[in-house]
């Protein structure tokens, strides 16, 4: 389970893409490096990180679901994903 702030800190960067991906498509469409270079470090769409809905866990994640494989799992085997179910040949 990945601590509140680490989820916080996640969410908070998502705002900050959000915001700021009109002026930094303008920035570069322009070719302004310096305009670019002034706004700030975690606007960047590269330092976005998925992340468990559900735990927080930074690896495994499985893009579909939303959430880590071991969350995946669990569910799976508890039957809460509909049409997912063990393979067994």
């Amino acid at each position: 389970m990945a601590k509140e702030g680490v989820k916080a800190r996640e969410v908070k960067r998502a705002r900050l893409v959000a915001k700021y991906a009109d002026k930094r498509a303008a920035l570069k469409a322009a070719g302004d490096l310096e305009g670019l270079d002034k706004l700030p470090k975690n606007s960047s769409p590269v330092r976005l990180h998925n992340r468990c809905k559900l735990t927080g866990r930074p690896r495994g994640y499985m893009r579909q679901f939303g959430i880590c494989r071991v969350v995946f799992r669990d569910m799976a085997l508890a039957g809460k994903i509909p049409g997912i179910r063990k393979a067994s040949w």
